[in-house]
């Protein structure tokens, strides 16, 4: 496991280890636009999780997730706030994010 300071030095140093697709969440999936994708929680893995607190406001914190696909050997990142993502998102998605959030 690696050691950032910041949001965009872990960003930098996964696209250069080959996590170049960038996820969003939806209400069912991680979604990758650039290549017209949706993964279902079980379609991927979550290989790496990053914490970052805000400088000032707790708020501002975030979690990089490194992911991984065998569905043609994908790797890209998602960014999130903590909680931001709670009410929004299936069950089964949720629990596969919540476990790496601690």
């Amino acid at each position: 496991m690696h050691i950032y300071d910041t949001v965009t030095a872990a960003l930098t140093d996964l696209d250069n280890r080959g996590y170049n697709l960038d996820f969003n969440l939806t209400s069912e999936a991680l979604e990758c636009k650039s290549i017209n994708l949706q993964l279902m929680p079980e379609e991927f893995e979550i290989e790496e999780v990053y914490h970052f607190e805000g400088m000032t406001d707790p708020a501002d914190s975030s979690v990089v997730y490194a992911i991984s696909s065998n569905l043609g050997n994908l790797k890209g990142v998602l960014v999130d706030g903590y909680g931001v993502y709670a009410e929004n998102i299936s069950p089964e998605l949720l629990n596969k994010l919540k476990i790496h959030h601690q």
